[in-house]
């Protein structure tokens, strides 16, 4: 346990001090690479009193939006939470800085139109990591 913990705090201390995006570290027998994305949290917007037909423009807007972006490799995933409520959904985006992501995001409809807010910061995980 305590080498573990070492290693965690080795490897915060180590990240704040620079911007890479990427890092190998070595746990026993293991090596990972750990890779920097963008978290994104989309959260219900101060706007959402929209009739049927306008929220339903919107968010098939919303969805091309995020369609594209996942074509050009920038949106590696995306989906809304079960039951809604003030969380929405979450973004994971593959860009150099949450700048780049809010500004991307920024674009979608349903944020222009402020049935969504956007909240963004760094995540670290695994490099290759997927859902099975």
């Amino acid at each position: 346990m305590k080498p573990l913990l070492l290693t965690a705090l080795f490897a915060f201390f180590t990240l704040s001090g620079f911007s890479q995006r990427e890092f190998t570290t070595t746990e026993g027998d293991t090596t990972y690479t750990m890779k920097r994305y963008v978290f994104m949290l989309l959260d219900a917007g101060e706007n959402r009193s929209q009739d049927s037909v306008a929220a339903a423009k919107i968010q098939e807007g919303h969805l091309a939006h995020l369609n594209q972006m996942a074509k050009t490799g920038k949106l590696v995933m995306a989906g809304p939470f079960e039951k809604g409520g003030e969380h929405r959904g979450l973004l994971i985006f593959d860009v150099e800085t949450v700048e780049e992501a809010l500004k991307l995001e920024a674009e979608d409809p349903a944020v222009i139109a402020g049935r969504l807010k956007m909240n963004a910061f760094y995540w670290w995980a695994a490099k290759g990591s997927r859902l099975p």
